[in-house]
């Protein structure tokens, strides 16, 4: 099994930055690909932005592109999403997903989530 831990949700006013970080420990050898995802107030849970763990391939979401970059960190079993310019529509639990599989958009393809973090953008 993987566990996967977010941190580093918040309060912050748009046009403003924070870092999401996803710990993962337990069989991390198992997976190929991680990915955050988000799910706003209303809406269905969609992916944001997705990786191969050996940082060959990322995906991003057309509405964070230029904004938000993933990336991580082996030897530590980390993975982040560093967020700048955010606005309001960013609103949203973030959550983090590994999958055993190659990097996918869809999230029935993850085995393994976080509980997930707020960020709240503040017009």
């Amino acid at each position: 099994q993987v566990r996967l831990v977010e941190s580093g949700g918040g309060l912050v006013q748009a046009g403003g930055s924070l870092r999401l970080s996803c710990a993962a420990t337990g069989r991390t050898f198992s997976l190929l690909a991680m990915a955050w995802f988000r799910q706003r107030p209303g809406k269905e849970r969609e992916f944001v932005a997705g990786m191969q763990w050996s940082g060959t391939t990322t995906v991003y979401t057309d509405s964070v592109k230029g904004r938000f970059t993933i990336s991580r960190d082996n030897a530590k079993n980390e993975m982040y999403l560093q967020m700048n310019s955010l606005k309001p529509e960013d609103t949203a639990v973030y959550y983090c997903a590994g999958t055993s599989r190659l990097v996918q958009i869809s999230g029935s393809e993850y085995n393994y989530w976080g509980q997930g973090t707020q960020v709240t953008v503040s017009a």
